[in-house]
């Protein structure tokens, strides 16, 4: 098992009254004509979980030569990663999709190559949907979108989001647990094979634990986002995140993990029917993080969209 890739190292960008830590990936070779690609992470996770997929995206692949560069940076979530907590205190899908907006806007690359995993797929989304001029492609990677039927880890997270409860509860398992046994669980959870995860990466998992313990917002942050997720799932009419799905107009690539344990691999045929066009895939013996456990794949398939984006759409045909 080789040593992993070192984390790629940011900066705080100030976003209206907001800042966000913004991790960037050099660009090898010419980087004015790299097109613009931009991660954002799940729920308690950060910027560092596109470290790997970055690092395969930024070099050019021997048998695409001609492909243009890519410029990918991945954004911690306000309250999230080295991201302090946003002024207005909202931690709603809609208060993040601004946050990530408002970045991108700050950038002026736009359209982007944008992608999201879990949370981070739902702020995609409504992104995608509400301000389609800045999304060139969307990349989704076992997104949060509303699924009512019951699973145990859902079931925990809404039992966390509970206000007064959750709070109680997360302390408590703070206390107990030791931060590496912490971040055990946490890849048991969101990986298919645990044994993938190098132990350089489960040593870093436990110190930005310790890390984030020490901010005294970390906890309030999680249980916010997870409660604003929460209200998505059993938001209806046309304001969910599904009827979201349905105006998305970029070309989209929607990854599920056959053994993801939070996302159910069958919702892929709801993301069939509600995404225009999308390319649907299940990846077999994957996770919740397929970005980290199946980079290779993931890549591969996020290029594949890309390249589509770039072919003329075919000329209309006027029949008399």
């Amino acid at each position: 098992m080789t040593d992993p890739v070192a984390h790629w190292p940011g900066e705080l960008v100030s976003v209206g009254t907001d800042e966000l830590f913004v991790r960037r990936a050099p660009v090898p070779g010419a980087a004015a004509a790299a097109e613009p690609v931009l991660f954002v992470h799940g729920l308690g996770g950060s910027a560092t979980n596109w470290t790997d997929l970055m690092d395969l995206l930024r070099k050019q692949p021997a048998d695409r030569p001609d492909d243009p560069a890519l410029a990918c940076e991945a954004v911690d979530l306000p309250g999230f990663g080295f991201s302090p907590p946003p002024a207005s205190g909202r931690y709603t899908i809609d208060a993040m999709a601004g946050a990530v907006a408002a970045l991108i806007d700050k950038r002026g690359n736009w359209p982007v190559h944008l992608a999201g995993n879990s949370l981070g797929g739902a702020v995609c989304v409504r992104l995608a949907a509400r301000r389609p001029d800045l999304v060139r492609t969307l990349t989704l990677i076992s997104p949060a979108l509303p699924d009512l039927r019951p699973r145990v880890l859902p079931l925990r997270l809404a039992v966390l989001s509970a206000p007064g409860i959750g709070a109680v509860l997360l302390s408590r398992f703070e206390q107990r647990a030791t931060p590496e046994a912490r971040a055990a669980l946490m890849i048991a959870d969101v990986y298919a094979d645990p044994g993938l995860v190098h132990p350089k990466r489960r040593a870093q998992e436990a110190a930005e634990l310790v890390r984030r313990d020490g901010l005294g917002y970390a906890g309030d942050a999680l249980l916010a986002a997870g409660r604003g997720l929460v209200a998505e799932y059993l938001r209806g009419g046309p304001r969910s995140l599904w009827r979201d799905a349905a105006r998305v107009s970029a070309p989209a690539l929607v990854i599920y993990g056959s053994h993801d344990r939070l996302v159910r691999s069958a919702m892929a045929a709801h993301a069939a029917r509600a995404f225009r066009g999308a390319r649907v895939v299940v990846l077999s013996r994957t996770g919740h993080v397929a970005m980290m456990e199946r980079p290779g794949l993931v890549a591969k398939e996020m290029r594949e969209l890309f390249a589509s984006a770039r072919r003329p759409a075919p000329a209309s045909r006027v029949t008399r």
